[in-house]
């Protein structure tokens, strides 16, 4: 099964969360989890968390440099680590947009 889904994270609707997975039984075998911003008149990627080596991936992006090398975040299942990545961005998403300012 594949499911995806994106809302807004601010009341102003300018910082965004996208959930994309798909899942084999109730496992998830693939996922990425975007945090983009509206800057400048555009949707900014800040961070994205993803499976697409196998492992729970993270690459952050900053304005300048864009996107920057991966590094693993969570040792658990896909699963654990998709949702630990949406928990992250939900609960500090300010922290994480400010330093994309930077």
């Amino acid at each position: 099964m594949s499911g995806g889904y994106e809302y807004a994270l601010d009341g102003a609707g300018t910082v965004w969360l996208t959930v994309r997975f798909e899942t084999v039984r109730r496992d998830v075998v693939a996922y990425a989890i975007v945090l983009s911003v509206d800057a400048g008149g555009h949707r900014q990627t800040v961070r994205v968390y993803d499976a697409a080596h196998g492992f729970n991936e993270l690459h952050r992006h900053t304005r300048t440099g864009g996107k920057q090398p991966g590094e693993p975040f969570h040792a658990g299942t896909l699963g654990e680590g998709m949702r630990t990545a949406i928990a992250e961005c939900t609960d500090r998403y300010e922290m994480m947009i400010e330093a994309w300012y930077r």
